[in-house]
């Protein structure tokens, strides 16, 4: 079986006394934390507690402001792969899916990942936000602004690894209601 990052949508934020009514499915993705995982929690972005796991090693962030990035970029990456059909058909199930599930919030689980190392989870967590998180932003914000073309020539040239995630109403971890 796969580790995964699996990444949810709710209207709030889970705290130490409950995880939230109502949790859509996003998507997961085996054996790492991807590109697109990173930028949709990459605006305004915190540790939260789980809710799969006990340590504090949820991310949340802002919905709308994580998609918009998204977009962004998956347009920058686009203008060099027009003739790839693969890619416009991963662009449109990523774009119709992230509008079907849409929330406030963007909840990123990130316990098999980060457990897959002898580290401590809840460090590992933190250096997701403090520096990993935040340099996936601004790269991809350079990228979009044009000062970033050696950078989103390798993410054109490996996009299936940045962007082909399973995109799902129903995860491995699903949640009921």
């Amino acid at each position: 079986m796969a580790n995964r990052s699996y990444l949810y949508s709710a209207d709030s934020m889970p705290d130490e006394a409950e995880i939230p009514q109502r949790i859509r499915c996003i998507s997961e993705h085996n054996w790492d934390i991807p590109l697109a995982h990173k930028l949709l929690v990459g605006r305004g972005t915190s540790v939260v507690p789980s809710m799969i796991w006990n340590p504090p090693i949820g991310i949340a962030a802002d919905y709308a402001g994580g998609a918009a990035l998204l977009r962004d970029l998956l347009r920058a990456v686009g203008k060099g792969l027009e003739d790839d059909a693969e890619f416009a058909e991963c662009v449109a199930r990523t774009t119709a899916h992230l509008e079907k599930q849409q929330a406030t919030y963007f909840l990123l689980e990130t316990g098999e990942i980060v457990s897959m190392t002898d580290d401590d989870p809840s460090s590992s967590v933190q250096r997701l936000v403090a520096e990993e998180i935040p340099d996936a932003v601004a790269q991809a914000e350079a990228a979009i602004a044009g000062l970033n073309d050696d950078w989103l020539a390798s993410v054109r040239a490996d996009w299936q690894r940045h962007f082909a995630s399973f995109y799902s109403d129903a995860l491995y971890f699903s949640f009921p209601g």
